[in-house]
């Protein structure tokens, strides 16, 4: 599995020949709009920071979209979006978290959650054996590093990468994490196997301005 971060909350998952895209940014957003093929969507909020799945119809690829609560399987991938809320952008509206099981993986999307009480009782039943966790830790519309870094540790994840972050908090957050010499990466590359004994391993993502 290849993972790299792109801006806001745009994150490629490949694995194999599949690609998918969590939140990718759209053309109206102030962030930049990835180009790349995608075959699966997903799309927590209605923002332009995370609605252009449009943008990622590209080199032969259509994805499938999702963008909502519910079950899905498409391409062998088995995804479970969550209800939850949120006022990134000025209003209230709908985010949905979404659970990805990936050959085996685990991977939790938090999306654009901007209060640790948007994490609803059914969100954790709903929830289990978390190996990626992705959480927002900018503190403008969505989660402030502090109680990011509390919200991340209550699903127990085997790796926990920050999104949506500046230079300020992304300190903050890996202050609380102890991990304050975390080099930025490019992206990950990694396997089931490579997660095995880890608890809680932060990885920072450096963004791809492409």
């Amino acid at each position: 599995m290849i993972i790299t971060y792109y801006d806001v909350e745009c994150f490629k998952v490949q694995q194999g020949d599949l690609t998918l895209v969590f939140n990718p940014v759209s053309k109206q957003s102030s962030a930049k709009a990835a180009r790349f093929g995608a075959d699966i969507a997903l799309v927590s909020a209605n923002h332009p920071d995370m609605n252009g799945w449009d943008e990622v119809s590209y080199g032969g690829k259509t994805p499938f979209v999702i963008k909502g609560p519910g079950e899905y399987e498409k391409h062998g991938v088995f995804v479970q979006g969550l209800l939850s809320k949120t006022s990134y952008g000025g209003e209230e509206k709908i985010n949905t978290v979404y659970d990805a099981l990936i050959e085996g993986t685990h991977l939790l999307f938090l999306g654009p959650i901007d209060a640790p009480e948007r994490i609803t009782k059914e969100i954790y039943e709903a929830v289990d054996d978390v190996d990626i966790l992705f959480v927002p830790v900018g503190g403008t519309g969505v989660l402030a590093a502090a109680p990011a870094y509390k919200v991340s540790l209550s699903f127990s994840p085997k790796m926990i990468i920050p999104m949506h972050y500046d230079a300020a908090s992304l300190s903050t957050f890996l202050k609380e994490a102890g991990a304050e010499r975390a080099e930025p990466q490019e992206k990950i590359t990694l396997k089931k196997k490579d997660l095995e004994g880890k608890e809680g391993a932060v990885v920072v993502l450096k963004p791809t301005r492409a």
